[in-house]
Formats: C-alpha cells, sequence, structure tokens
C-alpha cells in the first residue's frame, strides 16, 4: 500500500448514506459534539481493556482524558484523546466505510467486555461532524504501534490517508467549522459557553474527564484596592466539564425529566421520550441504583424471535453485561435501563449470575417497582397509561396466560378493556360500577369494537343494562379464561350456556318450549351433521333470528384464534346453534317441520351459515348458500 497522499472515494452506497444521513438522520447538528466524544470514551475503554487483558503496559483509567479546543481565527474545532488510536488499516476500514462501526467490531470479536462501556456501536455517529465541519482531519496512532497517519475528508466526495507525526497513541480529530449562512450561526460552536452546555447536556456522564482551556478575566494583582483603579487580566484556566458520575448515581433533585429522557435516547438509540422512567436506589439485602424506562413505542423487532430481552447491568459504574434477562420478567420485556449494584463482583460470569441470590433479590425489587410505577401512572395519568396499555398491554395479558394464571395477582391491576360504557376500563373500576344483582363480569369477543356491538349475544346482557367487557385481543379471552375471576365476581362470555340472567319462571316457561320443540331441534342438528352440538331455544336474543354460542371451556372465538396458528385446524369449540322464539322465523321452522322437511333443511343450512357470519367466520359453501337464498327470494 502506497504511503502518501492516497485518495480514495466512498462507496456508492456510503456516499448516499453520507448524504442522508448529514440532511436527514440527526435533527439537531450540535449532536456531533457528543458523537465524538462518545467515539474517544471508547478509545479509552479499549485501551483500557486491552491492557487489562494483558497485551501492553498497564494502563490506569487516571490518566486518560478528552481534550477540546477551539479557533475562532483558524474556525477549527480539535478533540483529542489518548485512547487505543487506530492503525492504517483501522483508519480505512472504521472511517472509508459507512457503518462499519469499529467499536462494535470490537465488540463482536471481544464478547466478555462487559466491564467496557461501548458507546458507537452504530458507525454513523463519526460523520455527524460534516453536518456542522466543511474539513475533517483525523490524526491517529495505534496504541504499540510505530507510525501515525492522517485521514482527511471534506464530504461525499471521499478521503485521503496519508503518513503523519504523533508522538504517543490516541487520536486528534480537527473540524474545519462551516461559515454561517443565512439560516445556520456554526461560530458558536466555536464559543466556550457552546461547547460547554453541549458537553453538560449530552456527556456529563462520560467515565472520562473533557478538559478545555478556558480564557478568564482575573484582577490584577495590585489593583483595586488601596485606591488604586482596578485593573484584569486574562488567565488561562484548564476546565473538566463534566461531572464524570452517571446520571442514575446523581440525587433525583438534581435532574429534570429533559435529563432523563436525553439519558435515554441517548443511551438506547430511541428518537422519542419514553412514556415514564424510574430512578430508584435501594439498600439492604441488595443495595443498587436502577434508571429504568418505559418506551414511548414498541422496537421494531419486539414481537419477533430475534428480540432479547434485559437490562445492562453495572458494578460499582463498571458495566458487567449488555443484557441481563434475568432482571426482567417477560411480560415486562419492554422495559429499557440499567442497573448497578454494589454487591456484584466484576468477574461474574454469565452462569453464575444466573444462580446469584443477589441478582434474585434485585429481580424480584426491580418487578415490584415496575408494577408499582405503573399503578401510578394508570392512577395519575391515565391518558399516558392508556397509551402506555395500547402499546404493550398484549404483553402483560400474555404474562397472565402463559403462567396458567400465577402471574394473575401481580398483573390483573393493570389491565384495561374497551367496554360498553365507552372508553378504557380497568376491572377494579368495572366491578366497582357492577350492579348490585349482577352476578358476573359479562366480556364479549370480537375483531373490532364494532362486530362486537353487532353480536346477537350481547342483547340479553345489554338489556339489562349490564357492562360488557369488549375483547378485541386474540390474547383476551385466554387471559380472561386463566384469571378465572376478579374480587371473587367470576367471568362470562355472552355466549356461554347460562348467563344468570332469567327468573326461574322465565327458564321454566323455556324448557317447556323447549322440550314441546325438542323433534324440530334434533332433526336441524341431524341436517347440521356435526357441525353443531345442539340446536336450541335462545333466552338471549331479543330481534335477531339466531346465533352461535358455545359450550365448554373452548369459545367460538377462542376457536378462530387457534385455527389461524400453525397446526391449530382441529381445535373446534362445541357449537349451539340458538334459534330466538320470538321471532317469526321459529313460527316458519314449526311450519315447514310438519309440512316439508327438505325446505326445513334448506332453512336451517341458511340459518346456521347466518350465524357463522354473524360471528365473523368462514361458511363452507358460499356459493350453495346464495343460491338457497335466491330460491327462496323467488318463491
Amino acid at each position: 500500500m502506497s504511503g502518501q497522499n492516497e485518495t480514495k472515494e466512498f462507496k456508492a452506497e456510503s456516499k448516499r448514506l453520507l448524504e442522508m444521513m448529514i440532511n436527514s438522520i440527526y435533527t439537531h447538528k450540535e449532536i456531533f459534539l457528543r458523537e465524538l466524544i462518545s467515539n474517544a470514551s471508547d478509545a479509552m475503554d479499549k485501551l483500557y481493556f486491552k491492557s487489562m487483558s494483558g497485551e501492553g503496559e498497564s494502563v490506569s483509567r487516571t490518566d486518560m482524558a478528552i481534550t477540546i479546543s477551539a479557533d475562532k481565527d483558524a474556525r477549527t474545532l480539535v478533540i483529542t484523546d489518548n485512547g487505543i488510536g487506530m492503525t492504517r488499516d483501522e483508519l480505512e476500514n472504521n472511517l472509508g466505510t459507512i457503518a462499519q462501526s469499529g467499536s462494535f467490531a470490537f465488540k463482536n470479536e471481544n464478547e466478555k467486555t462487559e466491564d467496557v462501556d461501548i458507546i458507537g456501536q452504530f458507525g454513523v455517529g463519526f460523520y455527524s461532524a460534516f453536518m456542522v465541519a466543511k474539513r475533517v482531519t483525523v490524526v491517529s496512532k495505534a496504541y504499540g504501534g510505530d507510525s501515525a497517519y492522517k485521514w482527511e475528508s471534506e464530504g461525499v466526495d471521499g478521503y485521503t490517508i496519508s503518513n503523519a507525526e504523533k508522538d504517543s497513541h490516541g487520536t486528534i480529530i480537527t473540524l474545519e467549522i462551516k461559515d454561517n449562512t443565512e439560516d445556520e450561526n456554526y461560530d458558536e460552536f466555536l464559543t466556550p459557553y457552546k461547547i460547554k452546555e453541549l458537553i453538560k447536556r449530552y456527556s456529563d456522564y462520560i467515565r472520562y474527564p473533557i478538559k478545555m482551556d478556558v480564557e478568564h478575566e482575573k484582577l490584577k494583582e495590585g489593583t483595586g484596592e488601596n485606591g488604586v483603579e482596578p485593573e484584569y487580566e486574562k488567565e488561562i484556566v484548564t476546565e473538566t466539564l463534566n461531572s464524570m458520575i452517571p446520571i442514575w448515581k446523581k440525587a433525583k433533585s438534581e435532574l429534570k425529566d429533559e435529563d432523563y429522557n436525553q439519558f435515554y435516547k441517548e443511551k438506547f438509540y430511541d428518537y422519542t421520550d419514553p412514556i415514564l422512567h424510574i430512578h430508584s436506589k435501594t439498600e439492604g439485602t441488595a443495595t443498587y441504583s436502577a434508571l429504568l424506562y418505559i418506551p414511548s413505542q414498541a422496537p421494531y423487532d419486539y414481537y419477533s424471535k430475534s428480540f432479547e430481552k434485559g437490562l445492562q447491568l453495572y458494578s460499582s459504574g463498571v458495566m458487567i453485561m449488555e443484557k441481563c434477562g434475568d432482571l426482567l420478567p417477560d411480560y415486562f420485556s419492554f422495559v429499557k435501563g440499567l442497573v448497578d449494584s454494589e454487591d456484584l463482583s466484576l468477574n461474574i460470569s454469565r452462569e453464575m449470575l444466573q444462580h446469584d441470590r443477589q441478582l434474585k433479590i434485585i429481580a424480584k425489587s426491580i418487578e415490584k417497582s415496575i408494577k408499582n410505577e405503573l399503578k401510578k401512572l394508570q392512577k395519575n395519568d391515565r391518558e399516558k397509561y392508556e397509551k402506555f396499555f395500547e402499546t404493550f398491554g398484549t404483553q402483560i395479558k400474555y404474562g397472565i396466560y402463559e403462567s396458567y394464571g400465577m402471574n394473575k395477582a401481580e398483573l390483573q391491576d393493570l389491565l384495561m378493556f374497551k367496554t360498553s360504557n365507552g372508553g378504557m376500563t380497568t376491572l377494579e373500576e368495572y366491578v366497582s360500577r357492577m350492579k348490585e344483582e349482577q352476578k358476573y363480569i359479562y366480556f364479549a369477543s370480537g375483531s373490532s369494537v364494532t362486530r362486537i356491538e353487532s353480536l346477537p349475544q350481547t342483547e340479553q346482557v345489554r338489556d339489562k343494562g349490564y357492562e360488557i367487557l369488549y375483547l378485541t385481543d386474540h390474547v383476551d379471552e385466554f387471559c380472561l379464561q386463566m384469571m378465572h375471576d376478579f374480587d371473587g365476581k367470576e367471568y362470562k362470555s355472552v355466549s356461554a350456556d347460562d348467563l344468570g340472567l332469567e327468573t326461574e319462571a322465565e327458564k321454566e316457561e323455556i324448557k317447556k318450549e323447549q322440550e314441546s320443540s325438542q323433534p324440530l331441534f334434533d332433526f336441524m342438528t341431524e341436517k347440521l351433521g356435526g357441525k353443531v352440538k345442539a340446536v336450541k331455544l335462545s333466552q338471549r336474543l331479543k330481534n335477531h333470528p339466531v346465533c352461535i354460542t358455545s359450550e365448554g371451556n373452548l369459545s367460538v372465538e377462542m376457536e378462530k384464534v387457534l385455527s389461524a396458528m400453525p397446526n391449530g385446524e382441529g381445535a373446534k369449540a362445541e357449537k349451539v346453534l340458538e334459534i330466538n322464539p320470538n321471532h317469526a322465523i321459529y313460527d316458519k321452522l314449526k311450519s315447514l317441520y310438519e309440512s316439508d322437511k327438505d325446505k326445513a333443511a334448506d332453512y336451517t343450512d341458511i340459518l346456521y351459515s347466518q350465524a357463522l357470519l354473524i360471528e365473523g367466520m368462514p361458511i363452507e359453501n358460499p356459493v350453495e348458500f346464495s343460491n338457497k337464498i335466491c330460491e327462496i327470494m323467488a318463491e
């Protein structure tokens, strides 16, 4: 490879990505400083890890620092670190290809680097410099290397790599700041005030000192006293701009919502503020600090097999695991955040963690904390809680279903359902509104509120003035079945056998009518050829002629859900076709049974198909159904 001023072009896809990144990925140009400082922190973490691994001389973190200098006249901003540095090949690979992240590759190659906090794992952060700089120059010397190299670029047109001079390992990045335009003031990125503000906002918790020489005015010695006119002289003071205290170790009183939100977006690569943050410090059987977040939207891969739950795990401020799944139950897998405990060893392995008693105590405490904070949100900010539940409520329901109801006590208070009263309700709220004589918590299942409201099975419950939970998620009915009851009130589907709504006199009357027409119902059952378990008179219908209900634990709606799954075709509900005794169709059926059994059989098929369509279920032979309707219409 030749040594001097070798000009290279970015790859076509890299050039396009660079253009897009500069113009659209980062809404705020000021983010560039955060990215470059994070890269510098990574470089020093890598050096520290390398020295701990026995490669090269021992390195102390106290000797590491990031230095910033700004020159208004030359319009340059320089960021310097004494980290691991880069070889020529690393400059080529890391800076010559967009999204080729050196930090990410380092992380993959060194799986046991849990104590190294690698920030820049996406490989585009460095290029944010081009949002404010017309030229970027990188001079770097690798730790243990003999030569230094310079990488220069003015953006999408390409870059050059050449030999350079540098005494010690580390990297120097020089940005030649753009000239001001009518719309943009680039001068501010050369002022100490703005630089200090950005570091405080974005990089205050970086563990290495970020230093800058700042000019101050001080009273000249011998002036300002004893009648001597005060005179001032300039003094250069090296200031450390960041606290180096992790945000989770700061007192809550020092932090605002903006601080928590900014840390979340930076740390967990989200562009939206979280719904909720939970900052807790616990001492006792387990001593730890936790900073947890409920995202406002689910990650793109949340419901895929590739999603990995877990919290970052720290020991005294040093990361020992990127994602510790044992800290979160599956039903709270949407929670992001970190836990820092002094009780855990830096050298602890993943296998040891799984059996670590302290970790189990911490996990139980975190679970309780998450539930309590969600309950508070539900009580104090209903709109925000409903937004949360719309996004992650399904996961909580699965938590009850998959545990066969064992997690009922922990999670049932968090559940919300749409309701016939309008809006959303908790189970506690529903029970508080139940009428004195109401025996059950009634629910109806369907693909949407509109479809549920049109179900004939809801008529009798509505007529009594009882509220109905609308179950529109596939898991809803399975979840309620596992819970069985809430506060002693059993759940009852509007399609269930006995809704507990009839008086004894009404039951006796319908029983007599059923017995008198039993030959008709046996005939209809036989003609449907095993499609239904029985045909009987309905006590729930008011206006509709027919409906489908079910007996046993598997409802019609549950059959639909299971049938849509692989190998779920065998799941069949024990269907019952119910006939409205107060509808004209009942008298017609009785008449046809006596006078024209073939026509009675056709009516039976039509009514069964109608009932299926009302339920949102497919009919076996749409053409036959249509032809029979037309034949009747033509009579």
